[in-house]
């Protein structure tokens, strides 16, 4: 079976870069090294007006989310998004219990899978619904309220109702297709950025560690694209720190209170 994703010890690299750019960010903006944060409601920094920031680096990809089927049938968000939390649930049950039970018959999984991600599609032709489920994947359901990348040695701040808007406006929909006959359609909801893949949502099915899950990734520098061409420049806070949209009335505000 052809692996995808990290590995172990890739992933673990990926985490401590991770923590590395966020405590740059935090001492960049006056913060201690000691900087409050919630890793698991995607607050990677307190900012010192009590704001949260996602920290986003890395050149190619974000993985935005990887979840399994317990967290769409408990998160109260995923189950009153209009149908989407349930959609994914049956693309997750279109796959049997065990990835040996899946290995015995691959396309009979793919081919229930191209039902509920047909209907994924239909969904999020209404923007309101794209809003909502980026609202809830990057920013967990408003809890975020900064999209902080590091891009080219440099922060770059996007307040999150800017980012939802920017993305929802922008993107069009679409499942992936076969592109030979060996290939299953519709395995995929794309959401494209001028006729190109910017976000995929998808089943990874690849290993046992990873089975019956859904992963939702961005590339990065598509994504970056789309923000600088949607949301101009506001301030520079500092010399590393810049800062974009209605970010620049809120964002550093602290600074005039001291």
């Amino acid at each position: 079976m052809a692996k995808r994703g990290l590995t172990t010890e890739g992933a673990r690299e990926v985490r401590i870069k991770g923590y590395q750019d966020a405590l740059a960010f935090a001492l960049l903006i006056g913060l201690d090294s000691d900087y409050k944060n919630d890793i698991v409601a995607k607050k990677d920094v307190i900012d010192l007006s009590g704001d949260a920031h996602s920290i986003k680096s890395g050149t190619k990809k974000w993985q935005i989310f990887l979840y399994g089927i317990n967290r769409f049938q408990k998160d109260d968000f995923f189950q009153t998004m209009n149908g989407i939390g349930q959609l994914l649930i049956k693309c997750i049950e279109a796959f049997p219990a065990t990835i040996e039970e899946y290995e015995k018959n691959k396309q009979a999984s793919k081919e229930r899978c191209r039902i509920p991600m047909k209907e994924l599609k239909e969904l999020f032709q209404e923007k309101r619904r794209v809003r909502s489920f980026i609202n809830k994947a990057m920013f967990n359901g408003g809890e975020v309220n900064y999209l902080t990348v590091k891009d080219k040695d440099k922060y770059h701040v996007f307040l999150s109702e800017d980012v939802i808007t920017a993305f929802a406006d922008s993107v069009v929909v679409e499942n992936s297709k076969a592109i030979s006959k060996n290939q299953t359609p519709e395995q995929k909801v794309i959401f494209k950025y001028n006729n190109k893949n910017l976000a995929e949502l998808e089943m990874r099915n690849d290993s046992e560690l990873h089975y019956r899950q859904v992963r939702f990734n961005m590339i990065k520098p598509r994504m970056m694209l789309l923000l600088y061409d949607k949301i101009p420049f506001s301030k520079l806070f500092n010399d590393n720190v810049l800062v974009y949209g209605k970010a620049g009335k809120k964002f550093g505000n602290w600074v005039k209170k001291k």
